[in-house]
């Protein structure tokens, strides 16, 4: 457990690498941190991009390879920048049994994207997961953070369509 100084980051244009370090600090740069790390992380960027996660591997004294290894083995963080909405459709066993492939193509369809995906005009991230933990209410999806259980297809459409045409936050 080493409390030294992290190794010199990419450099950042606003505060964000600054609180990152200080949430690493807090931590003592202790490499059973990195799930905390990544998280903070993924708050301030939105995404966790390759240069971000050598930085946090550098500073936490971990090899890249573990680093990545925990970023892409966990739903919740993302290599690429996500769009202002996403929907996220979970893909489980129950899920997948109550229809979830008819609501992922419908959406798919009604987004005019591929799963996995963020559109072009950065809207919408349509995802998937393997499983959301909420199989009582199964096929669930995720739609801005908010869980819908029980889901259909026609209405998720309706919601995104609705999601969709609403007027882009300006920059």
């Amino acid at each position: 457990m080493s409390n030294r100084a992290p190794a010199n980051p990419a450099p950042a244009a606003d505060n964000r690498q600054k609180l990152l370090e200080a949430t690493m600090r807090r931590y003592q740069y202790r490499p059973d941190a990195l799930i905390e790390v990544l998280h903070k992380a993924q708050e301030l960027y939105g995404h966790l991009s390759p240069q971000l996660l050598a930085s946090i591997a550098r500073n936490l004294h971990l090899p890249p390879s573990r680093v990545y290894g925990v970023a892409t083995f966990y739903h919740f963080f993302s290599l690429k920048p996500q769009g202002e909405h996403t929907c996220t459709v979970c893909l489980g066993t129950a899920c997948y049994v109550k229809g979830a492939m008819e609501i992922l193509t419908t959406l798919e369809t009604e987004a005019g994207l591929k799963a996995g995906h963020t559109s072009p005009d950065g809207r919408l991230s349509l995802l998937t997961a393997r499983c959301l933990g909420a199989c009582g209410i199964a096929p669930v999806v995720v739609l801005d953070g908010v869980v819908i259980g029980h889901a259909d297809a026609e209405t998720l459409r309706a919601r995104l369509h609705a999601l969709l045409e609403e007027t882009p936050v300006a920059s």
